[in-house]
């Protein structure tokens, strides 16, 4: 029988299993040699490390080591058909801990900051782990990314190291070159059958209880853990720097309000978007490309947190698809629940997305055949949860996914800086168009006009969040990081919202109209404009989101062209710039999802008395046109 995480978390601090002593720190480099030990069985008796209220060592990892031990060898990753247990992660995390470390006698890299290249897998998340329990700080690196913004990430981060895996091993060596950082290779997590695991953990049985929780270095709770990057809303992308208090009280807090527990199996999806888009309106290469964000390899932070830490914190089993596929997900569900009142042993429960991936379901359903609907229906209904988020969720979609599948999607807010804030409820009325109330330990506040805070019901203003799950600063930015905060000590997320009368909140957009939200990302166009400028055929250019009904904004660009090239171009008939050759030239300097999609020649852009570009009124006056 499985015991909960709870069960465990109780007694962890008085683990005793017949050997209870005076409580000892350990060295980094004791602990290394413990755990091998405990792992291979050889450990007789070790004393038990007293836990400091004041510190922590790597919430999160405990959490998940413990998951072994709870779940008697659950699976904690599952993907390209082979799966791995909570024990397997740790060991390959230990062995990347001593790969970091090397000869180092304190066994510590000392807020040493590493940069992760590896696709949504076990060996990412043990590359995590292996640099928390080496005393690093991890800094996910999106090889979406072109070559340029790769190296203004690795110098911002001042990353000395990095870990990949062998198929992103040749641009991250050129990389690591560049940068005069220490390259190192991510190992294979081991793939042992579920059956021999389950044999290994009866043999070691409660010894391996006392081992892995070995507290070894005194880890204060304020130290940074991870850094992620924002997608530059305000100009170049900032360092969001996240500590080990901070993520575990979100994780803790999702854990709870969502009920993950080690029963559920998480259905995620990775590809990896390589085609630059040759197109001038939509297509289905874009709409595919769109379904990556909330790929954990292009270091999205809902599907980060959201869908892979927080369930392994709690025990369950996060199944990767080797790349989104409408198909591919009805066929998953309808493996999990073959028929009425059946149920698979490693049946899907929790699914989450954005609104574009709802939508693309939905069309895959109205295509099938009525017995096919009728399967597929049938089985959606059966999952726990279904949830949505990074932008707004269109009303027809959720009213129609509700008629299909019977779930209405549970709404929520959040971003880099603290992941998640605001949730409709996972018991009680989810209303359509809202983000829900506060999570728990969450404060938020409105501030109406920049100064003072509004308590009426309806009145709108700009977001302000307070919660422990905040991130400590930006990187290297303390001036951007104190500005951003209130005297009060909340941060100010630049999103406009409202309440209704239930106290739910209502996100009305950005306040600033230089931020782009396309299917979830936060771009800048001031970012965008100073790339697009630099093109040869390009005087000026202005950047703007123009909305569209599945992916809330799109990125269009106005460009007003070199005199001499559009002089030549309208000799020769044909446009100054088109959108092919804009997306060809920009692939080596801008990420896929900040090229622009619409492109729109003018021969001057509309400015006003103060030699300004409304933005606002070209956005109106565009938006008929979509």
């Amino acid at each position: 029988m499985r015991n909960s995480f709870k069960t465990f978390n109780k007694h962890f601090t008085f683990i005793s299993y017949g050997f209870i002593t005076s409580p000892t720190h350990l060295t980094f480099s004791q602990f290394r040699s413990s755990y091998s030990e405990c792992v291979s069985g050889r450990l007789e008796s070790v004393p038990q490390v007293s836990a400091s209220p004041s510190s922590t060592f790597m919430e999160v990892f405990k959490a998940i080591a413990k998951q072994d031990l709870a779940s008697h060898g659950n699976v904690a990753i599952r993907a390209d058909q082979k799966s791995y247990s909570y024990k397997q992660l740790i060991s390959s995390a230990l062995k990347i801990s001593n790969l970091l470390c090397g000869s180092d006698a304190k066994g510590n890299l000392a807020g040493a900051r590493v940069g992760i290249v590896a696709k949504p897998s076990a060996e990412f998340v043990a590359g995590i782990l292996g640099t928390w329990l080496s005393g690093g700080v991890a800094v996910p690196l999106a090889v979406s990314y072109p070559e340029v913004e790769l190296l203004y990430v690795m110098n911002n981060s001042d990353t000395s190291a990095i870990l990949s895996t062998e198929d992103h091993s040749e641009l991250m060596q050129n990389i690591a070159n560049k940068t005069s950082s220490n390259f190192f290779h991510l190992p294979p997590v081991a793939n042992n059958s579920l059956d021999k695991n389950r044999d290994e953990h009866s043999q070691n049985g409660e010894i391996d209880a006392a081992r892995i929780f070995l507290e070894s270095i005194e880890r204060l709770s304020e130290d940074p853990a991870l850094i992620l990057y924002t997608s530059g809303t305000t100009g170049k992308p900032k360092g969001v720097v996240h500590t080990h208090r901070s993520i575990i009280a979100q994780i803790q807090s999702l854990t709870k309000a969502w009920e993950y527990t080690s029963t559920d199996q998480f259905l995620h999806f990775r590809e990896h978007i390589t085609s630059i888009l040759y197109i001038f309106c939509f297509s289905m290469i874009w709409d595919i490309f769109m379904m990556s964000i909330l790929n954990i390899h292009d270091i999205h932070v809902h599907g980060l947190f959201n869908g892979l830490l927080a369930p392994l914190y709690a025990g369950s089993t996060v199944e990767f698809l080797p790349k989104f596929s409408v198909r591919g997900v009805w066929q998953r569900w309808r493996e999990s629940y073959p028929n009425e009142g059946s149920k698979a042993d490693d049946a899907i429960t929790v699914f989450t997305g954005v609104p574009t991936i709802y939508a693309r379901l939905i069309q895959g359903y109205r295509a099938m055949d009525p017995e096919l609907q009728a399967a597929s229906a049938s089985a959606a209904k059966n999952l726990r949860l279904m949830m949505c988020g990074s932008s707004a969720l269109p009303q027809p979609v959720m009213l129609e996914w509700e008629a299909i599948t019977g779930h209405r999607l549970l709404e929520r807010y959040g971003m880099t800086e603290f992941v998640m804030a605001l949730s409709n409820p996972l018991k009680g009325e989810r209303k359509a168009g809202t983000v829900g109330k506060p999570l728990p330990g969450v404060q938020v506040k409105i501030l109406s006009d920049g100064e003072n805070w509004s308590e009426k019901t309806g009145a709108g203003g700009e977001l302000c969040v307070k919660s422990p799950s905040l991130f400590k600063e930006y990187w290297k930015l303390p001036e951007v990081t104190k500005e951003s905060f209130t005297e009060e000590g909340f941060y100010k997320t630049g999103d406009a919202v409202t309440t209704d009368k239930d106290g739910y909140y209502i996100i009305l957009g950005r306040t600033n109209a230089d931020i782009i939200k396309a299917g979830g990302y936060k771009l800048s166009a001031l970012e965008i404009e100073s790339v697009i400028i630099e093109h040869p055929s390009v005087s000026e250019c202005c950047v703007l989101g123009l909305p569209h009904k599945e992916y809330g904004e799109i990125v269009g660009a106005i460009v007003v062209p070199e005199a001499d090239i559009k002089r030549k171009q309208d000799e020769e008939s044909k446009p100054a710039l088109s959108l092919e050759e804009l997306s060809t030239w920009a692939k080596d300097k801008l990420a896929p999802y900040k090229i622009p999609t619409r492109l729109i020649v003018w021969d001057s852009l509309p400015r006003n008395a103060m030699g300004k570009v409304s933005k606002k009124e070209l956005k109106k006056f565009l938006a008929p046109e979509q």
